[in-house]
């Protein structure tokens, strides 16, 4: 027998499936929120609670196949102990949603997406891994592979923005951090890319609406990250909860059966998200809950989280003719064959050690790569005059805003398990690693969304005594992540009235933007001579700050979504399509051409946008100019570095196909590099379009490398663009 497309499963697991009940088969396909160590922070709706002793006779019955969101080593053997008194003594997994840090809490995964560093975010998954397992998880249910061009949506802190390619490097790199090269080892996380497929699209950016889009367009963008994390290793995934194309994807058999077991040759696990079985009868898909359990078994779901459906009605459903056992004992094989692949029939206690709990938990490591991760995501925006980086003596610094001493906002959404007040505020960094703490003055002078009383007041006195403001605005860490979809996204009112106030003082003022999205700048902030995208960096916010300000690390990072002009162009993306009528460049709002009567089609900053404190030039681009199909395109470039300090150039290859069967992008990005060169070093950066990366899907359905001239543009950031353009034969 086989699990899935084809991973043969082991004498053992055909032995067991073989002996096991039916009931015991729907346990092994049933997983429930962790009541027996739990964390004490619920986000989801409260569904089939029973309390840690009710739970543990279902372990003990053969009920329980999995736990999810409990940490801690002494719980989970409780529970694994009840487990293994199981008629059959087969082990729990237990599982978390781990999305950037357990107990020491990373940036948010769009800001580490910044660092366009697939290295970095590979070292980072592994660091996570390691303390992650050693409190007790085997599993999380990351990484969020979902492409997202509308800024709108929450759950855009949890992915790695807009970008294709970007989001299909970092999806394969934390698949392969998470997992490590041996997934028996101890401190093998197992990965989940989720939400398949197309959650990213949800009508109007609000959480969980409906989808709709072309199967053209599904293949072209959102299915790529999860082939390249499937591609990685990654041995489960999960369903996305929203209704695609009319049929909700917990029911819908040729997403999660025909697309991604066929076309994709997927043989892990596919669980369900939370209660999202059930919810096919709030869709009006399923009348009752026994009719979404057997939608959702017969669509591909193996494995039901929370809801309790597949417990409560699987055995049912087999004994009336309404599924097949087959189905049945496909989904159960795909979930022990997980088990066995985790070492975890071998060693059922993997992972549950206290002494690895101590020495891993908050350890040094684990700490500094935090620092790290927080530092090469910080993206500088702009710099009028050389504003930054600020000298660390000599100047009296106010730092103004709602974010300056607050610790509670520093870790955004989804970080259950840590603990805020480990966190380094920005007033604390920057203290840290100024030459006279003294100078540092910190006023709130609003919260986030409500004036403070006599605040304004304050904080405009604070800034007239200061050389240079330091404005920490933004969002608060519940305004992004999933259910926080927001109709404007802006900077809160209160926030941009100090704002105003502020730069009415006329002190210089750098903004120290916290967030969870791109966000559409208005007045002061938007003008601001110096801006900072820092995002939500997590524990190690402060210090990671102060290294950018003062100039001990260069910043590097780059947006991975579109700071769009308004709210309302929502979602655009820099690699959006041709029209028929686009407006020129040099006159973007001229009349009869695409734009918005109030706004061009355009960004104010861009994907890929940031800066450093130096410059670079290109020169000497080399391309050939006939390329044959298939064949990799080799392209060159000189770079140089013409400032007056070392510096990072991000050297980025984007390409437009002139003429093709369906219309193409505008521009987007096929190849990147990174490069360090001290002041006036130059070195030649090679660049390699895959040769698969030309092709697009056809009316058909069917991928496809069409010939002809593609325009190719090189840029190193701060206008160094150069263009050239190749034929493909």
């Amino acid at each position: 027998m086989v699990g899935g497309a084809g991973r043969v499963a082991s004498p053992r697991i055909e032995a067991l499936i073989a002996r096991m009940t039916l009931a015991e088969k729907a346990g092994q396909l049933s997983c429930f929120n962790d009541e027996i160590r739990p964390v004490g922070a619920v986000f989801n709706p409260v569904v089939s609670p029973r309390g840690a002793e009710a739970m543990l006779a279902d372990i003990r019955a053969g009920r329980v196949g999995m736990l999810f969101n409990g940490y801690g080593v002494a719980g989970a053997r409780r529970a694994q102990a009840a487990a293994l008194e199981s008629r059959l003594g087969i082990p729990l997994v237990f599982a978390a949603d781990v999305l950037h840090g357990c107990r020491t809490i990373f940036p948010i995964p769009l800001a580490e997406a910044a660092a366009f560093d697939p290295d970095l975010s590979r070292r980072a998954a592994r660091a996570v891994a390691r303390e992650t397992t050693a409190n007790g998880i085997h599993w999380t249910f990351a990484p969020m592979v979902d492409v997202a061009r509308d800024q709108r949506w929450g759950r855009v802190a949890e992915g790695a923005g807009e970008d294709v390619l970007l989001n299909c490097l970092l999806a394969s790199a934390r698949v392969e951090g998470f997992q490590g090269p041996d997934l028996t080892k101890p401190d093998a996380l197992l990965a989940t890319p989720k939400h398949f497929v197309g959650y990213g699209a949800v009508r109007g950016g609000m959480e969980y609406a409906a989808v709709d889009m072309s199967m053209a367009a599904l293949r072209e963008t959102f299915v790529p990250p999860f082939a390249a994390a499937f591609a990685a290793g990654a041995g489960a995934t999960m369903a996305s909860f929203t209704d695609f194309n009319g049929v909700p994807v917990s029911a819908n058999r040729p997403l999660l059966t025909n697309l991604l077991r066929g076309d994709l040759r997927f043989d892990g696990v596919c669980v369900s998200d939370y209660d999202a079985d059930r919810e096919l009868i709030a869709h009006g898909i399923a009348a009752d809950e026994a009719d979404a359990a057997r939608l959702a078994i017969l669509a591909g779901i193996d494995m039901s989280m929370q809801s309790g459906l597949y417990q409560r009605h699987l055995s049912a459903l087999v004994e009336a003719g309404q599924v097949p056992i087959a189905a049945v004992d496909q989904a159960v094989r795909r979930v022990l064959i997980l088990k066995e692949r985790l070492g975890l029939f071998d060693d059922p206690y993997r992972s549950l050690d206290p002494r690895a709990e101590r020495r891993e938990t908050g350890s040094k490591a684990v700490r500094d790569m935090a620092r790290t991760v927080a530092t090469r995501s910080i993206v500088l925006l702009r710099n009028d005059g050389d504003l930054l980086p600020i000298a660390r003596r000599g100047k009296k610094l106010a730092l103004i805003g709602p974010f300056g001493a607050d610790r509670a906002n520093l870790n955004g959404p989804w970080c259950f398990a840590g603990d805020s007040a480990r966190g380094i505020d920005l007033a604390t960094g920057l203290r840290g690693a100024m030459g006279d703490p003294a100078s540092l003055i910190v006023e709130a002078g609003s919260g986030i969304t409500e004036p403070l009383p006599g605040g304004i007041e304050r904080a405009v006195a604070a800034a007239r005594a200061a050389d240079i403001v330091l404005l920490a605005i933004g969002e608060g860490a519940d305004m992004s992540g999933e259910g926080n979809s927001r109709v404007e996204i802006t900077v809160p009112a209160a926030q941009q009235a100090l704002a105003e106030a502020i730069a009415a003082t006329g002190t210089p003022v750098v903004v120290l933007l916290r967030h969870g999205r791109a966000l559409a700048l208005t007045g002061a902030v938007r003008d601001a001579p110096a801006l900072l995208a820092t995002w939500f960096l997590g524990e190690q916010t402060g210090p990671a700050v102060a290294d950018i300000l003062f100039g001990a690390v260069e910043p590097t990072a780059r947006l991975p979504v579109s700071f769009p002009l308004a709210t309302g162009q929502q979602p655009w993306s820099y690699d959006r399509r041709s029209t028929g009528r686009p407006a020129p460049d040099a006159e973007p709002m001229a009349a009869g051409r695409s734009h918005w009567r109030d706004a061009a089609d355009r960004a104010l900053y861009p994907f890929g946008s940031g800066m450093g404190y130096t410059r670079f030039a290109l020169s000497d681009l080399q391309v050939p100019a006939t390329i044959a199909a298939g064949a990799i395109v080799p392209v060159s470039v000189r770079v140089r570095n013409v400032g007056t300090r070392r510096g990072e150039a991000l050297v980025r290859l984007d390409v437009h196909d002139r003429v093709a069967s369906r219309t193409r992008p505008a521009r987007q990005m096929k190849a990147f590099q990174r490069v360090t060169l001290a002041a006036g070093d130059e070195t030649r950066v090679e660049l390699r379009i895959a040769a698969d990366a030309l092709a697009l899907v056809t009316g058909d359905g069917r991928w496809q490398i069409e010939p002809g001239m593609f325009d190719l543009w090189v840029d190193a950031g701060a206008g160094t663009e150069i263009a050239g353009a190749f034929r493909l034969e």
